[in-house]
């Protein structure tokens, strides 16, 4: 009895340290993302979608086991967003051909289908 009560206690506390590794919520990233005003500006929607988007990549590096990336990134965000006149001009990037390979890459794409009547 005593083994199975030491194990689960044990159990417990590798679960507990493993998802405070790098937990994103307590990183305050939202909240330093909403205080800007500079990313209140219409204008800067973009930049304020590709925080969140690298805050949620946070979130899935985590979940798949990489506290390490996962807590490199929070920084990263956090620096962003600490900064956002730098952040705005780092982002200002108009270049068209650009910005359709970014918005291409974020479509799913489907496998090729296989022909009918392929003999399989």
């Amino acid at each position: 009895m005593r083994r199975l009560i030491a194990c689960t206690f044990l159990t417990f506390a590798a679960m507990t340290a493993a998802r405070a590794e790098c937990n994103v919520e307590d990183a305050g990233l939202e909240p330093a993302i909403a205080a800007q005003k500079e990313f209140q500006e219409a204008k800067n929607a973009q930049v304020v979608r590709d925080l969140r988007t690298l805050r949620d990549a946070a979130i899935v590096l985590d979940s798949y086991g990489y506290p390490d990336e996962c807590k490199r990134l929070v920084a990263l965000v956090k620096g962003l967003a600490a900064k956002p006149d730098d952040t705005i001009k780092r982002s200002s990037d108009t270049d068209e051909e650009k910005a359709e390979e970014v918005q291409e890459s974020r479509e799913p794409k489907l496998a090729p289908k296989e022909p009918r009547g392929s003999g399989r």
